[in-house]
Order: structure tokens, then sequence, then C-alpha cells
């Protein structure tokens, strides 16, 4: 499943709590030269070099992407968008087989990553990280994080208003006004704020802007609370317990709250399901 902001925040959390002042050993690679190929890691392997003997000073995240900060100007920049797993063994022999990237540290632990999907594993300097692309749309600070105490509804409410295009665009990709939500989450907080996938944030009233910014809040509070989708498993293998009200999880289902058919949509290069009668 996709790691979104609050599935990368929980595993932040978890990676800097296990790994924090740990110094690193070794690393190694498999099966990744189709994820070179397609610009999914690094096309020069050595890069990963520059990681060991380091020792690692702090684990935070934005958005979707997490950066794991070395004592040697270097860091790991994980972001596994649409599927990964991330997972921490206090011995290194009890690690899973299956990965991308494993690092070793001096203490015999080892943190394995696995993309499952379209992701990104880099190993990047400190004076390189604006030319990663995913650092340097997620880590902007033009750009707000809907969970930082910045993201009030004033300044949430007058985003919307000079943006004359759909919600989905708004809210999720490149030009998004926020930092951190995908496909997924837009669909359950759309549903929960009873809006329409179609419609334009600058026609959105006030009463709609407040529904969107509460359903935003909510969502995203819930998953991180709950330990993710149900669908994600944490560092230590732990499985989420929050379940989205809207998504691929209704398909051929009748909405909750009225009993009316759930339909899907092509929007924005992806599916999105919604209640026709409830989202207007």
């Amino acid at each position: 499943m996709s790691i979104e902001l609050p599935e990368a925040k929980i595993l932040a959390e978890q990676i800097n709590k296990e790994l924090r002042g740990k110094r690193v050993k070794s690393y190694h690679l498999q099966d990744h030269e189709r994820l070179q190929k397609i610009g999914m890691m690094d096309k020069d392997t050595k890069s990963f070099d520059k990681l060991v003997n380091g020792k690692i000073e702090s684990v935070i995240s934005r958005g979707n992407v997490m950066r794991v900060k070395l004592d040697n100007g270097m860091n790991l920049i994980l972001g596994p968008e649409y599927g990964g797993i991330i997972s921490y063994n206090a011995s290194r022999e009890k690690a899973s087989s299956v990965f991308h990237l494993r690092v070793d540290f001096a203490d015999d632990s080892a943190l394995t990553v696995r993309l499952t999907s379209m992701g990104l594993i880099n190993a990047v300097k400190d004076n390189d990280l604006e030319r990663s692309y995913v650092y340097r749309r997620d880590f902007n600070p033009n750009i707000i994080s809907p969970i930082d105490k910045e993201f009030t509804f004033e300044r949430f409410s007058k985003l919307l208003a000079k943006n004359n295009r759909a919600l989905k665009s708004v809210l999720v990709g490149k030009d998004a006004v926020v930092v951190g939500l995908s496909n997924s989450a837009f669909q359950d907080i759309i549903y929960r704020a009873k809006l329409h996938p179609k419609r334009k944030a600058s026609e959105l009233n006030t009463v709609e802007k407040q529904a969107l910014y509460d359903a935003i809040r909510h969502v995203l509070r819930e998953r991180i609370r709950l330990n993710g989708k149900d669908q994600f498993y944490d560092l230590y293998g732990n499985q989420g317990s929050y379940t989205p009200a809207m998504g691929p999880n209704m398909k051929d289902q009748k909405c909750p709250t009225c009993g009316t058919p759930i339909e899907k949509l092509s929007l924005g290069g992806g599916h999105v399901f919604f209640c026709p009668k409830c989202q207007k």
C-alpha cells in the first residue's frame, strides 16, 4: 500500500527511536537493477558507500518522505510512496531476507527497505539534498504540512480561494497546496467532507471549506493514532487499524450513510470512489 504522511511519520519516529546514535557498519543491495533503470535508486551504487561509518543523528519525515541524517554529511532518503516495507531487527541474522537495501549497524542490528511499487531509495550528501526531487517537494518550507500548527483554517481557506482547479490537483500532486496527501487519503477526505471529486477549490463556500479542513485533520490524526491504514505494517511488523471510509475498499459496496451504490470515476491519472448522493 502507499506510504502517505501518517505512515511516513510513524515509520520515521520508530526508526529514530531504534537507530539514533547507531553507526553504520555495512550495507547490502539486492534485486536493485530494475529500480536503478527507472530512477528509483542511485545509478551509481557507490553513493551508498558514503553511509558506512556514519552515525545516525536523526530521522524525520515530512509529507511522504523520510530523511535519515548521518553525522558524516550523508543522508538516506526513503520515499516508498506507492508501496514499501521498512523493517528493523535487533539481530542481523533475523532480518528479512527480502529487501532492496539492508543497512547493518555496529551493534548487529539491521534495517531493511523494500519497494513494492513506485518509490525512491537514495544516498544523498547534505549539499545535494535540493537536487532530490522528492526532498525538494516535501521539505519545501513554502508548502504547508497539514499536521503542522501552521495549518490553520484561515490559511487553508485563502489557499483554496485562489485556486480555480479541481480539488484533487489542489490537494494531491506536484502542484498541491499541502504536502503528504495521495489519492488514497484524498478519497477518504472528500467523502467525509461530502464534496464531489470534480468540485473546484475556489467555488467552495465557507461551510464547505471548513468541512474539508476538518476532514483532513481528522483523517490524518486518526491514521496516526491507529498506527496507519489497515494495509500498512510498521517497523516492527505491526498492522495498522485505520480503515478508510471511502476508497477501493468500497468497490461494489453501498454508501454506509445513504445506501447509494458507490461509483468509480477516472480523475487526475487515477480512480476515485465516491457516493454520488452524499458528495455534491
